[in-house]
């Protein structure tokens, strides 16, 4: 076996798909059906098998594909030691929740391409409550948000990066605009508004109601934090929603914030990738930058936006690559 099969077959696991890795890896199917084919024959296992339109892999199959993600991850090392004046790109899988990729990874990742020009990246938005589960099986090389189960797995590393504040948002004419110390159960008829990671059991808004003891009847989901917010400011509902993402409509008065017990919410979101020596270089690389003072004050920029030479979008996924220089 080769380097370049053990490579197809990882993608091929991570992606789930012979046409979804031939296009990651600029090749033709029959290209990579073949090089599975000769890890098939030598290992004497058919590695995976369809189950209606899912791959799931055997046992040897998960074994080979996790060696084979170690094993690239030691010669993109290699070749990085042994040759440190060639720039060297380095594809991360990163997997995010909704609110994450919409308020941190810009800046984010805007900042640490300019320490890091010759990462790449593509960027996926999953339920937190996954984290675990695709860091383990090498489905994600990184994930930004919430801590993944410790219960799930033990052995990650999870990097705190940033605090941050959760707020009741009401539009100005809100009957409890001006009260102070609202009672959360005075809110509990009102029309509550989402974004984009809705009201599920695991999303923040769906915690906080949990701990408040409501259970709103009217919540509305819209595409994005930034909508569900419009339609606060049009005086549709409440919501909650990430203080500093909310700095310019407070300002402006186009909302006000609403003085609920409880709250602000304080949260931590977490960098969490496989322990060191198991991770890409790139994975550990952007964990330890995602706390540094420099990531810190990218992301609470308001509104600051990234190069759009640094962002590509493919239709289920951002993908992130260095600006040229020169």
């Amino acid at each position: 076996m080769t380097l370049r099969q053990l490579a197809t077959f990882a993608t091929v696991a991570r992606l789930g798909s012979v046409k979804a890795a031939a296009r990651e890896l600029g090749v033709s199917e029959p290209a990579v059906s073949a090089a599975v084919g000769v890890l098939r024959r030598e290992l004497g296992d058919d590695l995976y098998h369809r189950a209606g339109n899912a791959l799931v892999l055997t046992a040897q199959g998960e074994r080979l594909a996790s060696l084979a993600v170690d094993i690239g991850a030691l010669e993109g090392r290699a070749r990085t030691t042994l040759d440190a004046q060639a720039p060297v790109d380095r594809l991360l899988h990163i997997a995010v929740t909704a609110t994450v990729e919409e308020h941190v990874v810009g800046p984010l990742l805007g900042a640490f391409t300019e320490r890091t020009p010759d990462v790449h990246a593509t960027v996926e938005v999953e339920p937190a409550a996954r984290f675990a589960d695709l860091l383990d099986h090498r489905r994600a090389d990184i994930t930004l948000g919430p801590r993944p189960s410790l219960a799930q797995a033990p052995d990650l590393v999870a990097t705190p990066f940033l605090r941050h504040r959760l707020v009741i948002v009401a539009p100005p004419s809100h009957r409890l605009a001006a009260r102070e110390d609202i009672a959360p159960s005075e809110l509990a008829a009102e029309r509550w508004l989402v974004g984009a990671e809705g009201a599920g059991i695991h999303s923040p808004t769906a915690q906080y109601f949990s701990r408040a003891r409501i259970d709103p009847p009217d919540v509305r989901a819209f595409q994005s934090d930034a909508a569900a917010l419009s339609a606060v400011a049009a005086g549709e509902g409440l919501m909650l929603a990430l203080w500093h993402a909310t700095t310019v409509e407070l300002r402006s008065r186009s909302v006000v914030r609403l003085s609920v017990r409880g709250t602000p919410v304080v949260e931590l979101w977490y960098a969490s990738t496989l322990p060191e020596g198991h991770c890409l270089t790139g994975a550990s690389a952007l964990r330890r930058f995602a706390g540094t003072p420099e990531a810190t004050q990218a992301i609470a920029a308001p509104r600051r936006g990234v190069p759009a030479t640094l962002v590509r979008a493919p239709v289920h996924a951002t993908l992130w690559h260095s600006v040229s220089r020169g």
